[in-house]
Parts: structure tokens; C-alpha cells; sequence
């Protein structure tokens, strides 16, 4: 949960479906009316171009979007009596694109493309800071994250990992406990392999220590992680064993970690070089 301030108020984001952004309507409609948002958002819901809009956008999106439903309320909306509630329309028609969610952090939230056509029925001035902000913020996660692509990529290849796991070394009918054990003891091929300890070991050393010893590894090593990862991966699928794979892997650990350490003695000398030739000391 994380929160952008638009115009001097506080709009709340969250993230569902394939992790895309969405963003609460009930704090954009806190913008034209504080105390009623919901009726605000009830108001826009009824208007036939809002429904169109709205099922247009779920065909998009949206396989089990439910448009039988979709036609009914399309029929009924601009007649005075029509009223639509987000969660009337959620339970109808199936819809991802807009989300009720109760408790702390309650209210409606809506996927981004939804929530823009919401701020422009509220205010196209509103919109437009929203949208700046908006962009901001992602602009500020993606530097943040190129800063710390190492260990981003780190854990998609990891997912990569465990995946080759679950579909070639865990039984059928194994329990949630003991599939956990199989991936913490195919953690550990790697941890050994690199590091020379299990985290378990690593731990234990390191008691005063935030984290695992991934988060304390150099450049190098999370470089020579990643590329151990997937030939775990490869060597899970071949149907090696683990014992065979740790030896395997041990041994590419090694080479490969010369191979990024004499790179990286070549580097400082090409750079001490370039000093040098700047008149730099």
C-alpha cells in the first residue's frame, strides 16, 4: 500500500490482478464531495457512458467477464430509478477492474485506465495532478529499482528455479511442510556451492545480522548466483542428482567467480589507467 499526495490530498494505491496498479476512487471522490464519497462514485457508476466504458473495458481484460449482466445494466442505465453499487456490479458481471475492499485501508479502488475516467468525471484539473503524480511515482520505482537490479533479478530467476523443482523433484501428495523442505534444501545446493555454508550455518554466524547472507553477497557473487540458478535449473531437468549438481555447481562457482575476479582486476587497471592519463592520482 502506498500513497500519492494529488493537490494536497492523499490518494492510496494498491496492487491485485497481475500486479497492475490500481487506484482508490474513494479517495478522488473524497475531491468533490468529503463526506459522501460513496455516492459520488454511485452517481458516476449509473451514468450509460460510465457502463459502457466499464464493460468495455472487462472484454478487454477480462475472460470471465460476465456480459449477459453487462447488457442488463447497459439497458437500464439514465433511467431515473437505475442505481449501481461497485459491489453490485463486481458480484453481477465478474469484474476485476474495480475492487471493494473493507477494513483499514477500505474503500474502492479502481485499475488505473478505470480510475483516470473516474478523476476526469470528478475534475479534469484534478486529473491531470493526478496523472502527473501518478507518473512520478513510477519514474521514482523504476530508478529505484535499476538501483537495485541485482537483486531483482536475483529473485525472478529464482522463481525460475523453484519452478524446475516443483515440476521435476517434488513427489506427488507431498505436504505443504515437506514441499518447503525440498525447496530450502535446493536453496542450500546453491548457498553451498557459492558460498561454502548453508543459510542455516550462515546464520548462526551471523546472529547480529539483518537478512540472509544473499543480501550481504558482493556484485560478483549475486552475478555468478544468477547464472547458477539457471543451470540448476537446466540440471534439475536432466534429472541429475543433487549431489552431482552440488559438485557441478561448485566447480562453475569457482571458474566462474576467477573468470568475474580477473574482470574485475582488469577493470580497475583500465580505470587507473584513465586516471593516469587525466592526471588524476
Amino acid at each position: 500500500m502506498s500513497k500519492i499526495n494529488v493537490h494536497g490530498r492523499e490518494i492510496a494505491l494498491s496492487n491485485y490482478a497481475k500486479n497492475d496498479d490500481y487506484i482508490s476512487i474513494t479517495d478522488i471522490a473524497k475531491h468533490k464531495d468529503e463526506q459522501n464519497p460513496r455516492f459520488i462514485i454511485q452517481n458516476w457508476m449509473r451514468n450509460r457512458n460510465t457502463v459502457e466504458f466499464l464493460g468495455i473495458w472487462e472484454m478487454l481484460y477480462n475472460v470471465d467477464f460476465n456480459r449477459t449482466e453487462f447488457d442488463t445494466f447497459r439497458i437500464q442505465a439514465g433511467i431515473n430509478s437505475f442505481v449501481l453499487t461497485p459491489q453490485k456490479w463486481i458480484d453481477a458481471t465478474k469484474a476485476i477492474g474495480i475492487v471493494s475492499k473493507a477494513g483499514r485501508y477500505g474503500g474502492t479502488y479502481a485499475h488505473k485506465e478505470i480510475a483516470f475516467e473516474f478523476a476526469s468525471w470528478v475534475s479534469v484539473e484534478f486529473k491531470l495532478y493526478l496523472v502527473k503524480e501518478f507518473d512520478r511515482l513510477k519514474q521514482a520505482e523504476f530508478e529505484k529499482f535499476g538501483w537495485d537490479i541485482k537483486r531483482n533479478l536475483t529473485k525472478v530467476n529464482y522463481l525460475i528455479h523453484t519452478e524446475a523443482i516443483k515440476e521435476n523433484l517434488i513427489p506427488q501428495e507431498l505436504t505443504p511442510t515437506q514441499i518447503s523442505k525440498v525447496y530450502a534444501s535446493e536453496a542450500d545446493v546453491l548457498n553451498l556451492a557459492l558460498f561454502g555454508k548453508t543459510a542455516k550455518q550462515w546464520r548462526e554466524q551471523n546472529q547480529s545480522l539483518q537478512g540472509n547472507m544473499r543480501d550481504y553477497a558482493n556484485v560478483a557473487q549475486l552475478v555468478c548466483l544468477l547464472n547458477l540458478e539457471s543451470i540448476n535449473s537446466v540440471f534439475i531437468s536432466e534429472g541429475v542428482s543433487q549431489s552431482e549438481r552440488l559438485i557441478r555447481l561448485n566447480k562453475i562457482a569457482i571458474g566462474q567467480m576467477q573468470i568475474l575476479a580477473e574482470d574485475n582486476r582488469i577493470r580497475a587497471l583500465e580505470m587507473q589507467g584513465l586516471k593516469n592519463e587525466n592526471g588524476i592520482t
